[in-house]
């Protein structure tokens, strides 16, 4: 098996079905696998199983989160290429295999490729494509993209994979600080890219920015708490940060962060059990690399 594309899912059935479509286009069915996790979908996307059956499923009642989905999922893969997908998300190069497989030989020290995100709508793939980067980049990094990347899975096996106790936003953020901890390398392409199908300004319109202030915000503390070795003056710090930006201008943003301050405050002591704090040279390594385009 050459790869295994991994997709979490949760109530988006038609844009689930055409990323399904479009890597039936493109992957040779007996070299890559595709596993789904339906994340306690009500949206009958369970219906897909049936038309598509040479994906391999697995379907979970009730929601447990993006983040164990993937740490369901992952080690269960049978290819040492992980690739992860968005449900919203495709390749826009119809070689992706082989040139991920090149990066890979190319850097026997990248535990994790980071691909370009071309977000949008548009009408084709060539028009997305023309919607990315122009110039050729290549460069180490602290962090990838959950909507499309790839990672050796001798070197996720080193991990402790993708965390139980965040539900979504922020979990690419810890798989990357434990795969950097064990000595390996963030190498970002743009030699890969993935359309990320999503309408920006319809995102700006509904609950979402309010959804995801919320998420990060918490899952931010959580992070801190779990890997840094003196978490506390990036905790106050962040929170203070947020109070002005968002929470001081907007009341929906202050609701949620009060609401977020107790929600913390309570799961402290469960958070403290996975921690897993990181040397201070690796902090600082980190920062000093280049960031990612989001």
């Amino acid at each position: 098996m050459r790869a295994s594309i991994l997709i979490v899912s949760k109530n988006r059935k038609e844009d689930l079905f055409k990323t399904l479509r479009i890597l039936d286009s493109l992957i040779i069915k007996f070299e890559v696998e595709v596993l789904v996790f339906l994340d306690g979908c009500t949206d009958d996307s369970e219906c897909l199983q049936k038309e598509l059956t040479w994906v391999k499923w697995f379907v979970s009642a009730k929601s447990i989160g993006a983040s164990a989905a993937r740490h369901q999922i992952y080690p269960i893969a049978n290819s040492e290429l992980l690739i992860g997908l968005d449900d919203d998300a495709h390749p826009l190069n119809t070689n992706f295999v082989s040139i991920i497989e090149n990066l890979f030989d190319k850097n026997p020290n990248a535990g994790i490729l980071a691909f370009e995100e071309i977000k949008g709508i548009f009408e084709s793939d060539s028009e997305a494509i023309k919607a990315g980067e122009k110039e050729k980049k290549e460069f180490l990094t602290a962090e990838f993209i959950g909507c499309g990347f790839a990672v050796r899975k001798s070197v996720y096996n080193l991990t402790n994979g993708f965390p139980v106790w965040i539900d979504i936003y922020g979990e690419e953020s810890c798989l990357s600080i434990e795969v950097m901890s064990k000595g390996f390398d963030i190498l970002y392409s743009n030699e890969i890219k993935i359309n990320h199908r999503v309408n920006k300004e319809l995102r700006k319109l509904g609950n979402h920015n309010y959804f995801r202030f919320e998420k990060q915000l918490k899952n931010s503390t959580y992070y801190f708490l779990v890997y840094y070795p003196f978490p506390v003056f990036n905790i106050l710090k962040m929170y203070w940060h947020n109070f002005k930006k968002y929470a001081l201008i907007d009341k929906e943003y202050f609701k949620k962060y009060i609401k977020t301050i107790f929600v913390v405050l309570v799961h402290v002591p469960k958070i403290l059990r996975y921690r897993n704090a990181v040397d201070k040279i690796l902090i600082l390594k980190m920062r000093n690399l280049s960031g990612l385009k989001f």
